[in-house]
């Protein structure tokens, strides 16, 4: 991986896809025009220039991560290499932890049936389907 010298910078949507919070640039630059990563605690547009030591916040899904950038990178290599690229702070992973045990304990918020509908609750469900 290519590492630049610290006084340079790199565009936001190139940084997020080479530290593997995106699986596409493309992705990177939707979240980003989506409104969903922060940069120095304010919005910012893919072409921004991230700088070692700015702050990110990033959302994807439910999950929530706050980020210092460490390294710089134009292109994607392996995982162990993306990882040093930033660092999570501490009440963000906390924070993670937490919203995965509430995830854990109330099961994903799924109401599941405790068992299969009969004949009966299968013609209730299709009529209700049908009215829909």
């Amino acid at each position: 991986m290519t590492d630049i010298s610290t006084n340079a910078g790199v565009r936001a949507d190139v940084w997020l896809w080479a530290a593997r919070f995106f699986k596409t640039r493309s992705l990177a630059k939707q979240a980003i025009d989506a409104g969903k990563v922060e940069l120095n605690g304010a919005t910012c547009k893919p072409a921004k220039t991230v700088h070692v030591g700015d702050q990110l916040r990033i959302t994807r899904g439910e999950e929530r991560l706050a980020c210092v950038v460490a390294g710089l990178a134009e292109k994607r290599g392996p995982a162990p290499e993306a990882q040093k690229l930033y660092q999570e702070t501490e009440e963000s992973i906390a924070e993670r932890a937490r919203m995965r045990e509430d995830r854990r304990l109330t099961g994903g918020a799924l109401l599941r049936p405790d068992a299969r509908p009969d004949k009966r609750d299968r013609r209730l469900i299709q009529d209700l389907k049908k009215t829909l």
